[in-house]
């Protein structure tokens, strides 16, 4: 199952997509994998960096996690004006539907902090949800 979601704000368009990886999964274990495919447009005058990222991931139990972190998969990396950057991720849950919303900490060129919001979006396995 894939689905998207498109954030803009600040003048940046974040896409997601999402996958189910049943070949890394083991439902009987309660371990379902998923992928989300993130795509950052700078749609500003001028370029950004993406300096952390903070994540809340939760389960159909409603357990809930925080992430954390500088960057997104060990990179920080700077957009220009008109261009984007996609990076693909992954996330384990104890269920076969979760959420996952947060937000990207970036700085203008010209040192302005920005707060990109990225909504919520949902990992489930196909067929689970109508």
């Amino acid at each position: 199952m894939t689905n998207s979601i498109t954030s803009l704000a600040h003048h940046i368009d974040i896409k997601t997509t999402t996958a189910y990886l049943s070949e890394q999964s083991v439902p009987e274990d309660e371990r379902f994998i998923f992928s989300y495919t993130i795509t950052i447009a700078n749609n500003s005058d001028e370029s950004i960096k993406l300096l952390t990222r903070s994540w809340q991931i939760t389960d159909a139990n409603g357990d809930v996690s925080t992430v954390e972190g500088p960057g997104v998969i060990g990179q920080t990396p700077n957009i220009a004006p008109a261009a984007s950057f996609t990076y693909t991720s992954g996330s384990m849950f104890k269920t076969p539907v979760g959420t996952m919303e947060g937000y990207y900490q970036m700085r203008s060129k010209s040192g302005q902090l920005l707060q990109v919001d990225i909504p919520v979006f949902r990992l489930a396995i196909p067929n689970i949800l109508n």
